[in-house]
């Protein structure tokens, strides 16, 4: 079967009529950022978090979504334990420490270890609430902890959120590699951006004999990175003290040379 031209405008008249969501009347939001992988255990949610709250520390205003409903962990890293307030207006999201928006659905739930047994329609359209329906105020960058995978909520948000693009998570191991070209894959298909890559527990290095060891392998990362032509925003090491900070509720202590640089990469892009 031949593809006309006929076909592809069809086609390009039905991606430019996909009609994407308004925030909230008194949300104002300079730039939205979606944070994803390929698949679980590789500490998105983390690198999420970090970015978070570097960017508050270089001035920006800055909140999260954890549009991971079956398995959100946002809150524990910001020691985030209330509940979010509403009213006839809308939802209002909880505040850290150092003044980062969080919505998350353990901070509207009786109690945080209830577990969330939903259907994917019902998780895609909470999550999108999570955007159309929370008073964010005035914000610099909005951060979106996507679940893992290539499943129903990614897909809802990236038709439906004006996403200005997507920061890929990804560890060094070849399986992580080749799951992590999938979601790159995805991101084209829904013509969503990568704004770039950062790869977790990419190294340790030993604290007795200072020497760099690849736990995990060697990495991947600046090869996949030539392969589709992106950016490698940051490769950071196993660090027993990031996974103690995020535990406590205290990753807004977390000072790291590595995302410091890939902040400045993001909020220094022109969108």
């Amino acid at each position: 079967m031949t593809i006309t031209d006929s076909d592809n405008k069809k086609k390009e008249s039905k991606k430019s009529s996909m009609q994407k969501a308004e925030p909230h009347g008194n949300s104002h939001i300079k730039r939205i950022i979606g944070v994803i992988s390929g698949k679980g255990g590789v500490g998105k949610s983390t690198v999420t978090a970090l970015l978070a709250s570097e960017m508050r520390k270089q001035g920006e205003s800055v909140g999260i979504i954890d549009a991971d409903i079956t398995g959100p962990s946002i809150p524990k890293a910001f020691n985030a334990s209330g509940k979010m307030s509403a009213d006839k207006t809308g939802w209002y999201p909880e505040v850290s420490e150092s003044g980062i928006k969080i919505v998350s659905i353990n901070l509207m739930l009786e109690n945080e270890s209830d577990p969330v047994i939903w259907r994917g329609p019902l998780v895609s359209k909470t999550v999108k609430g999570f955007y159309t329906n929370v008073i964010w105020g005035n914000i610099d960058t909005l951060l979106i902890d996507f679940p893992p995978g290539t499943g129903d909520v990614a897909i809802t948000m990236m038709q439906s959120i004006p996403l200005d693009g997507v920061v890929v998570v990804t560890s060094p191991q070849d399986l992580v590699a080749m799951i992590v070209k999938k979601a790159i894959n995805m991101t084209s298909k829904m013509d969503v951006p990568v704004l770039g890559l950062v790869e977790n527990m990419s190294y340790f290095i030993c604290p007795n004999c200072n020497k760099h060891h690849d736990i995990f392998g060697k990495s991947q990362i600046k090869a996949i990175a030539k392969q589709y032509s992106l950016n490698v925003l940051a490769q950071l090491p196993i660090d027993p003290e990031i996974s103690e900070l995020y535990d406590q509720g205290n990753i807004e202590k977390v000072n790291h040379k590595s995302i410091k640089e890939a902040v400045k990469k993001l909020i220094t892009k022109n969108f």
